[in-house]
Formats: C-alpha cells, sequence, structure tokens
C-alpha cells in the first residue's frame, strides 16, 4: 500500500487555508505536517486552528523536515521562483498556485531545478478539476460536440482574495494574472494544448483605479493551430459575489457549465458570510451560496491528484511548463493591450528591466527600478 505523502504548507492565506481545509476533509492520501508564514504569531494560531503538528515562521525549518515529500506554495507571485528553487534544492516536490511565476526566466529556472532535482513541479489549476468543468471537458473528448473551435470561460467578481495583488510590483499584474490564467489554460486543455498562432487583449481599469495601477477587467482572444479560439473574459470590477462559467462550442453541439448557479443556494445577506468573503470582495446581498465550495472548484481533486503522482499512481496533467505557456500568452496579452495590435507566434517577450512586473509590456510607466 502507498504510504500517505507528508506535505508542508508555506503560507497561511486564503489559499492556503481553502487547500487546508480541503485535504482534511477529502484528501485522506495527504498529511499536513508543517506550516509557515513571516508574520510572527501567523503560523501558530493557523496550525493550532487547524491542527497542524508544526509552525514555523522561516520556510526552511519545512524544507529541513526528511519526512516531508511535497510543499505547496500559498505565497505572493513575486515570491513563488525563489521558494520553488530552494525547495528543490532540498528534493521537495512542489505545488506551486498559480500564476506559476512573473517571469519566463523565473519560469525555465523553476523547471530545470526541479528538473534536475529529481522532483515534480506541479502547476495548481484547480479548474481543470472542477467537477462541471471536467464534465463539460469528457464532452468535448467524447466526441459529442464534434470537433471544438471556441471555448469562453470567464470568472468575475469585485476584487482579489488578497489585499497584495493589488499592488502590482507584488502581483506582477491586475485580474488578467489573478484569472485570467485559470480562463486561459481551461480553454487550452479542452483544445488538447496546441500550439498559439496569436493573441489579442483589452484592459482596462474602470472602478479600482484608487487601489491599483493594474486592469480590473480584461478581454483576451488566443487563436491556436488548427483554427480554434480561446476567450478569457475577467472582471474585479463586478459586484454580487463570484460568477464563474464556461461555454464550449463544436461542429455538432455545444455546452455550457455555470460553476455556481444549479447547486448553489439563491441567499441575501447584510453580514456576508464565508470563503467567499475574502474571494470575491463581499457577499452582502443577493449572492449564490454554493455548497461544499472547494470541492465544486476542484481543490481536492487536484491535490489528490498531485499526491498520486508523487506515489507513482498517476502522471502529472498540470506542470511548470503549462504554467510557463500560460504565463507566455498574458506576456503577450499585456504587449498586445499596451500596442494595440495582435501579437502573432513565434513570440518573445520584450527585454525588460529584471524586475518589471509583467503589466509593465502595457503601461511602460510601471517600473519596479524607478
Amino acid at each position: 500500500m502507498n504510504p500517505t505523502v507528508k506535505l508542508g504548507v508555506i503560507g497561511t492565506g486564503f489559499v492556503a487555508d481553502i487547500h487546508v481545509h480541503s485535504i482534511k476533509q477529502h484528501v485522506p492520501e495527504i498529511e499536513i505536517l508543517a506550516v509557515a508564514s513571516p508574520t510572527p504569531g501567523k503560523a501558530t494560531s493557523f496550525a493550532r486552528e487547524r491542527r497542524i503538528p508544526n509552525a514555523f515562521v522561516d520556510y526552511h525549518d519545512i524544507l529541513r523536515m526528511p519526512e516531508i515529500k511535497m510543499v505547496l506554495l500559498a505565497l505572493p507571485n513575486d515570491l513563488h521562483c525563489q521558494a520553488t528553487l530552494d525547495a528543490a534544492a532540498c528534493g521537495k516536490h512542489v505545488v506551486c498556485e498559480k500564476p506559476l511565476c512573473r517571469t519566463l526566466e523565473q519560469a525555465n529556472s523553476m523547471i530545470e531545478a526541479c528538473r534536475e532535482a529529481g522532483v515534480y513541479l506541479f502547476y495548481a489549476e484547480e479548474l481543470l478539476f472542477a467537477p462541471k468543468y471536467v464534465r463539460a471537458r469528457q464532452l468535448a473528448d467524447e466526441g459529442a460536440l464534434g470537433e471544438p473551435f471556441l471555448v469562453k470561460q470567464w470568472e468575475e467578481h469585485d476584487g482579489p482574495h488578497m489585499t497584495w495583488f493589488w499592488d502590482v510590483n507584488r502581483s506582477g499584474g491586475g485580474v488578467m494574472l489573478d484569472m485570467g490564467c485559470h480562463s486561459i489554460e481551461f480553454a487550452r486543455c479542452v483544445f488538447g494544448k496546441p500550439k498559439v498562432r496569436s493573441v489579442h487583449a483589452t484592459l482596462g481599469t474602470y472602478v479600482h483605479a484608487d487601489k491599483t495601477q493594474g486592469e480590473d477587467h480584461s478581454f483576451v482572444i488566443v487563436e491556436y493551430e488548427g483554427g480554434k479560439v480561446g476567450v478569457a473574459e475577467n472582471s474585479w470590477a463586478k459586484p454580487g459575489g463570484v460568477d464563474d462559467r464556461a461555454e464550449i462550442y463544436g461542429s455538432k453541439g455545444n455546452t455550457r457549465a455555470d460553476l455556481l448557479r444549479g447547486n448553489a443556494l439563491l441567499t441575501y445577506s447584510e453580514i456576508g458570510y464565508g470563503y467567499a468573503v475574502e474571494k470575491s470582495g463581499s457577499t452582502k446581498g443577493w449572492t449564490f451560496t454554493m455548497f461544499e465550495e472547494a470541492w465544486n472548484y476542484g481543490f481536492p481533486q487536484e491535490m489528490r491528484h498531485f499526491a498520486n503522482c508523487v506515489r507513482d499512481l498517476e502522471s502529472p496533467i498540470e506542470t511548470g511548463e503549462d504554467g510557463r505557456e500560460v504565463l507566455k500568452i498574458i506576456l503577450a496579452a499585456y504587449q498586445s493591450a499596451g500596442e494595440g495590435r495582435v501579437i502573432r507566434w513565434p513570440y518573445e517577450p520584450p527585454r525588460m528591466a529584471h524586475d518589471d512586473p509583467p503589466i509593465a509590456l502595457w503601461k511602460s510607466e510601471i517600473s519596479m527600478n524607478k
């Protein structure tokens, strides 16, 4: 019998919480042994409340635990690369939350470090494990829709789940980087991960200019080889809770998946509630309240898959190379919006200053070096 995978969680924010909840409720294949946060007292209280035996301020203490085989990076985007390099150097498999990192150079170094260390670099794209979206993809794979030619996916709400994402010098960008990565990868996977032909994007900051230099609404069209088109629309400018939907069009049919509606409670609250308070800003007023939100989004299914890969029971469906390709598309989208033109493949992003965020390709005045 394959032993459980011992996990260390690096980070104590929203996504760390939802992963820990998911694992403890649904994933017996994983045992969480430790959590780390640089904020004094945060890891201790997080571990005590969730019954995790070890808590550290320095995540290197997790990496020094020989029994831990895999770490989950639930960190701000600007910390993903170094944490991955450190984990690989200690022989730990890495689950990296989206987006993979901020530059292709970082992506390359992360992929190479894990390859040389002989460990997995998993790219955490939970929408590929969300039950409704899994069924939609199965319909396409089975041929029930004929030949798929168009995939549209959008996630919209009124702001990021953690305040650091408003700061583009930490996050690297706005809503397209935060949620567009979901939309882009879902379409790419439905089509079987073909090569990109072109990217065209329109971005704007319409509601939250007082909080961020990042875009709060984005619209991206990705054309793939074979005449296939992915459409990604994402927003931080839509109040009233999360809206998360996908549509697949084929030559013989189509299907539409609404991640919330159909298995949710229609709720009115003057106070707000649950995980979604942080994920979508506010749940006051009318919202759709999901049953088993984490399961509905695919978080436990995703982590079970990664654990089974470490246990040699499955092969990974999302890797660092996938995260790199999504990042490359996002970089092209920022450049497209900045230059007002379609970006065609083959594509290499312009050289920027070492610490410039991806959004600098859209707004040239944004730079950490100024």
